[in-house]
């Protein structure tokens, strides 16, 4: 006889601009893949989604498209994130369950009511019992362990693909917060534009990341790394190679990398002075995807004076946090089934 999960009835989701990782109360994070859905045009059908699709991006004939359903931490394409909701569902719970999940979902601190809305009502379409709505740097302490229902004042740094939320928590909730469409995409988009100016080399996305995880740094590093960038010669429209040092990726990446921490600044010149008192004692705890780019917690820490840390796992906090804010708000009725 088949066993079914009472626990998986509970599910996190961290519906990321770059990826979406699913959390199942009692299993941890069980899934983890791009946003990213590929599309027959003739058919309008999906034949691919997550990794698959991923290194479909720049690469595809004419009849397939593959895109980003989400942009800047917002649904762009409704019906392409409703379906790709529903498909990582049934990949991370199976279709072994006896009733519908309770799911919570993360949005950027600065979504609108009209986001919001968009956000639930695709996840009740791709399958949800219940809808649990959750702002991204509540979410993200939670993961990385902060004890957030305390008069204590703590500041998260979420850096995601298309966001970056800045949020001071204190008693369960954010008390000051900011959410800046600047993240690791436009990190992307900055390598980008400087290999076109400095080098006439046009490179894609994946080849940007690529320079970002490997020699990219927004703080001088101690020794000069190289990498090999191969792309097409924008003079001679053939292909090239050419040599990429770390230091020419933090003079490319200084920009977004300073208005990450303009908004950090502001959070920090609106908090109340209590709580300001908090964070000094208790320090800014980075998480997300984009603050593994190297040197970011320490220019953070330069500008403000306040210690600077990245959490333990940064990528899966805020599906961590989600999964444990379901529990915390809900009435848990599964939680004496073992």
């Amino acid at each position: 006889m088949a066993m079914f999960s009472l626990m998986s009835n509970d599910i996190g989701i961290d519906l990321g601009t770059a990826s979406i990782l699913v959390y199942i109360k009692g299993r941890g994070v069980v899934l983890r893949e791009p946003s990213v859905v590929a599309i027959d045009r003739d058919s309008n059908n999906v034949v691919a989604y997550g990794e698959d699709a991923r290194l479909m991006l720049g690469r595809t004939p004419g009849n397939l498209l593959a895109v980003r359903p989400l942009r800047q931490g917002v649904i762009s394409d409704y019906t392409l994130t409703e379906k790709m909701l529903k498909h990582f569902i049934d990949k991370a719970v199976g279709r072994k369950t006896l009733r519908k999940p309770r799911v919570a979902v993360c949005i950027p601190s600065g979504a609108t009511e009209v986001e919001k809305k968009a956000v639930e009502d695709a996840t009740y379409q791709a399958g949800a019992r219940e809808v649990t709505i959750i702002e991204e740097p509540v979410a993200a302490a939670i993961g990385a362990g902060i004890d957030i229902s305390k008069a204590c004042g703590n500041i998260v740094v979420d850096i995601g693909g298309g966001t970056s939320d800045i949020a001071v928590i204190s008693l369960g909730g954010p008390v000051v917060s900011e959410s800046v469409k600047v993240a690791g995409d436009d990190f992307d988009e900055a390598i980008i534009r400087f290999m076109r100016k400095k080098h006439n080399l046009l490179i894609g996305e994946r080849t940007a990341e690529d320079i970002k995880v490997n020699v990219g740094c927004v703080y001088k590093r101690p020794e000069n790394l190289t990498m090999e960038v191969r792309g097409r010669n924008l003079v001679t429209g053939l292909p090239k190679t050419v040599q990429v040092t770390s230091d020419e990726t933090l003079e490319a990446l200084a920009e977004p990398a300073v208005q990450i921490v303009n908004a950090v600044h502001n959070v920090l010149e609106r908090t109340p002075p209590e709580l300001a008192a908090d964070i000094y004692d208790r320090g800014i705890v980075m998480t997300g995807g984009g603050s593994l780019i190297y040197g970011l917690d320490k220019l953070i820490e330069e500008k403000t004076g306040i210690n600077t840390v990245v959490a333990d796992d940064p990528l899966s906090a805020v599906a961590v946090g989600t999964g444990r804010f379901i529990e915390l708000v809900s009435g848990d009725d599964e939680g004496s089934y073992q």
